[in-house]
């Protein structure tokens, strides 16, 4: 089955403005190019995943998707999240997509065994499968079986909004709590959890 793996990327330079107070703007444009190389290169490493799509207004962002021989679609500067997947969404279907894996890049810990557990069930039919973020209320990863089949609610409180669109949709619905798709970074805290979790593994 043809999966399409959406990774939207805001801008490398002015993103993840709340680290600002710990981080320089040099460091969370050299931290966010960190994050987007190794999340092109875990979706890399999975046979599930035909297609990657770096959807993005970052023009170096997409340099460096394109040098790791990823597709890419350039967003214009007003362009939002939501509307920018739903284009993205509905170019794979056209292109035989049966599936789309929306997927962020600030998930320093992510491994390939987690989206393996993610795409597990990716071959059972009309679906929506959530990755909760640690709080419980954001989307760290979304699986829409087949494309389309939801609208997108990516933003604050996302996890729900998504269960109640597959509910209204009439298409079944799951969660999967994965270590590393539940740490994403958007405080100094979230970093320090990070951090910390990182060099814990090394001991």
């Amino acid at each position: 089955m043809a999966v399409w793996a959406l990774v939207p990327v805001k801008h490398l330079q002015n993103g993840k403005s709340r680290l600002a107070g710990v981080l320089t703007v040099k460091e969370r444009a050299a931290l966010a190019t960190v994050w987007l190389e190794h999340t092109l290169r875990i979706l890399g490493q999975l046979p599930a995943v035909e297609h990657i799509l770096v959807v993005s207004r970052d023009q170096r962002a997409l340099r460096i998707a394109r040098n790791l021989g990823v597709q890419t679609v350039s967003e214009g500067p007003a362009a939002e999240l939501n509307a920018a997947l739903e284009r993205a969404t509905e170019a794979a279907r056209l292109q035989g997509a049966a599936a789309v894996l929306i997927l962020p890049i600030d998930l320093p810990l992510l491994a390939a065994a987690d989206l393996e557990a993610l795409l597990a069930d990716a071959e059972s039919g009309p679906q929506v499968v959530a990755a909760p973020d640690r709080h419980g209320s954001g989307t760290n990863a979304l699986l829409v079986q087949p494309p389309g089949a939801i609208k997108y609610a990516f933003g604050p409180g996302s996890l729900q909004l998504h269960a109640a669109a597959a509910r209204a949709a009439g298409v079944p619905y799951c969660e999967r709590n994965l270590p590393g798709l539940a740490m994403d970074v958007d405080l100094p805290e979230d970093l320090q959890v990070v951090t910390g979790l990182a060099n814990s593994k090394l001991r």
